[in-house]
């Protein structure tokens, strides 16, 4: 007689009869799931204990599932996503920290269809003496954030100490989000099963683990600007410019203007478009070799292309404007292509 394959998720029996006691996340589930009448969204401190909850293994399986497709069919709020991110920073791993950072930058898209010229801006700005944290999933394919990384000579920090360490070394750390929060990285790890990215993929972006006053922020979906924005100022964030950007990575478009709203001093203050940097140049973004080891040629001058070289510039002249360096975008560009001539005249020495 055939036997019953096993799960391949471990789950214990569910409570039964009418004296069991419900599950406490059974709330949280009837708060977002009673149907478009009865349900409503987590209120910012419900949101936080819900996310404790998942965070600390107090939620069955069948329960996660439940809700990671509810808020992906429904769509998250600012509010739970700030509840969500105090939660996750409340249970960092190792510490933060006291060391000073300028900027933060997540990297959280999975998939990537260009190579990572944003990680040439990073580097750019570490080199001119802005501290860069960098922090992140660890994606898929040749053109991911780590691969670039590599060819780049970077090595991502074990801790968040490792990363405060490499910090004060050389002004630039990558964390990656298994060493951050092992918790929350197991969260993301559940695309493959769920078949979509869930809200952990979205809030994510938002841990700033240093608790840096800027935060770049690029985004793949244009109605994510509004919803980061309004995390954002939930969070007390001071300074953030937020975009949408080559495959949902900071990275900018040099051959479009680029809309990027913008938070100073902890309120919106409105947005900022700023101008095609070549427009009608055609390079083939689509069909580009994806292939690390570019942007290293890249970085010494051996790799020769206007419409890259505006990509780097591009994207540290946002964060230049963010960190309070420049006033206009005109006076940030210049300030980005100067560092990036300067890197060239380095490298020639």
């Amino acid at each position: 007689m055939p036997t019953e394959a096993a799960s391949p998720v471990a789950a214990r029996p569910a409570p039964s009869g009418p004296t069991a006691a419900r599950h406490p996340f059974a709330e949280v589930l009837r708060t977002v799931g009673r149907g478009p009448t009865l349900s409503r969204p987590l209120h910012e401190d419900e949101a936080e204990a819900a996310m404790g909850m998942m965070l600390d293994g107090a939620v069955e399986p069948m329960q996660l599932g439940a809700f990671l497709l509810l808020l992906r069919y429904r769509g998250e709020t600012a509010s739970e996503l700030a509840g969500f991110v105090r939660a996750a920073r409340a249970r960092m791993a190792n510490g933060t920290g006291t060391i000073a950072v300028d900027l933060d930058w997540p990297s959280y898209a999975d998939a990537h269809k260009q190579l990572p010229y944003f990680l040439l801006a990073a580097l750019l700005l570490a080199r001119n003496g802005y501290r860069v944290l960098m922090h992140g999933l660890a994606g898929e394919g040749p053109a991911a954030t780590r691969h670039g990384l590599a060819v780049l000579g970077v090595t991502p920090a074990r801790s968040t100490a490792e990363a405060a360490a490499q910090l004060a070394a050389t002004n630039f750390a990558y964390l990656p989000i298994e060493a951050m929060l092992p918790e929350l990285h197991r969260l993301l790890g559940l695309k493959p099963l769920l078949g979509l990215r869930t809200f952990a993929n979205t809030m994510a972006r938002e841990l700033n683990p240093f608790h840096s006053a800027c935060q770049i922020q690029g985004v793949f979906h244009p109605p994510y600007l509004e919803l980061h924005r309004g995390t954002q100022l939930l969070l007390g964030q001071p300074r953030a410019a937020t975009f949408k950007g080559g495959g949902g990575e900071g990275q900018r478009n040099p051959e479009k203007p680029c809309r990027v709203l913008d938070l100073v001093d902890g309120a919106e203050a409105g947005e900022t478009v700023w101008p095609a940097l070549t427009p009608g140049a055609g390079y083939p973004w689509r069909d580009e070799p994806l292939q690390p080891e570019r942007l290293s040629a890249l970085w010494r001058g051996e790799l020769r292309e206007p419409a890259l070289d505006a990509v780097v510039t591009g994207t540290a002249a946002i964060a230049i404007r963010l960190m309070g360096r420049a006033r206009e975008p005109a006076e940030a560009q210049a300030l980005a292509e100067a560092m990036w001539r300067e890197r060239c005249r380095h490298l020639a020495a």
